[in-house]
């Protein structure tokens, strides 16, 4: 007799597959030295450098990935700087596993095969490494900034959250007890973040299709977990806009163009949905980003290689920018997405093609495709610009 696996295991295989939890190969990583091209990433109008970083995410050494950005967006020569940690060496399944501190002088990074974070002080045009940090869990993943705390969301064995206080100069100390579960033991997270408005912390289980919410206190100590359910299946990357209406890409456990994102308003930890599950006609909708005004939000379709973009309303409701769901096409496999405020300009990480496509952002919530820049390896994880 022959023997077939479920149809929940092929869906799981194939949102595996998808959204960027899968074996990679380790071959053609940029070459490490300093960053050239100071002066092509520079803001002429500002003296400051511009940059687009990632990591490499390998098992033997952690890298941080730093490309400089021109004033058209185009993307240099790279340069590597060791994280003093070790990644997994393949897809983690998450959104924001690199983070800026509210001024940009600082990037945290996780080490998701070592357990730990990384600090990175900004110093023109290099990064120096001040701190290699426990993350108070196994398998950090995501990361999450609000002023002086750090959160971060350990997917390992028993799932946890875990605070750290940000001193004055970058580096992190832990918050005593602090650690707190999520909603199972194993629930398969994907990304930790701040609401606004609120003091709290966000964070999606895939595994659960649940949303969970905790208050913190006057120290930035987390209550215990406030158990939302998701709208859809599969709630995965998210942002929070400017109003602070948090924004879900669903991707229903990769089910051929059936992803979608759902909006909500966060009251007192309960999550009240506004457009519940907007189709995105694509498949394995993954990474979020909001344009800095607040106007449009952006999902990466993983398996489609596309970006569906949203026009937000005032009110926080959804509606697709193209009626077919595609906004712009990527590389391959698509995964990270990182845009700024104030930025005409953003990019994907391609997990698949090894590479970071760059787009022009138009005010009509329009994109436009700017070029393709390759040669990292397939385990790269993580996105931000600045």
């Amino acid at each position: 007799m022959n023997s077939y696996p479920s149809s929940a295991v092929v869906a799981a295989l194939l949102l595996t597959a998808a959204c960027g939890e899968q074996p990679t190969d380790p071959n053609s990583d940029p070459t490490p030295g300093a960053i050239p091209g100071l002066r092509q990433g520079s803001d002429p109008s500002r003296g400051e450098p511009r940059f687009v970083v990632t990591m490499t995410n390998a098992t033997t050494e952690n890298e941080a990935v730093v490309f400089p950005r021109s004033a058209d967006g185009a993307l240099g020569p790279p340069a590597r700087f060791a994280t003093g940690g070790t990644g997994s060496g393949g897809g983690l399944g998450n959104q924001a596993s690199i983070v800026l501190d509210d001024r940009a002088e600082h990037l945290y990074l996780v080490n998701a095969g070592s357990n730990t974070i990384s600090v990175f002080a900004i110093r023109g045009n290099r990064l120096v490494r001040q701190q290699t940090i426990a993350s108070g869990g196994l398998q950090p993943i995501s990361l999450a900034v609000s002023d002086r705390l750090l959160y971060a969301l350990n997917d390992g064995g028993t799932a946890n959250i875990t605070g750290f206080r940000i001193r004055h100069d970058g580096t992190l100390a832990p918050i005593g007890h602090s650690t707190r579960p999520l909603s199972v033991a194993a629930p398969d997270a994907a990304q930790i973040g701040f609401s606004r408005g609120e003091r709290r912390l966000i964070v999606t289980e895939k595994a659960t299709n649940t949303i969970v919410t905790y208050a913190l206190d006057n120290d930035g100590r987390p209550g215990l977990p406030e158990v939302n359910p998701s709208s859809g299946a599969t709630p995965f990357g998210f942002a929070v806009d400017p109003r602070g209406i948090l924004l879900v890409s669903e991707a229903f456990g990769g089910a051929p163009n059936g992803s979608a994102v759902s909006s909500y308003r966060l009251r007192r930890g309960a999550l009240w949905p506004i457009s519940a599950s907007v189709g995105t006609t694509e498949t394995a909708a993954c990474w979020v980003a909001v344009s800095g005004d607040g106007q449009f939000a952006y999902v990466t379709n993983t398996a489609s290689n596309t970006i569906s973009g949203y026009r937000i309303s005032p009110q926080g409701e959804l509606t697709l920018l193209a009626a077919d769901g595609v906004s712009g096409t990527t590389g391959m496999g698509p995964i990270d997405l990182a845009t700024r405020s104030g930025l005409d300009f953003m990019y994907s990480l391609n997990r698949t093609g090894g590479s970071i496509s760059f787009f022009r952002v138009k005010p009509t919530g329009a994109i436009e495709p700017g070029g393709t820049t390759g040669g990292l390896p397939t385990s790269a994880n993580g996105l931000v610009v600045f």
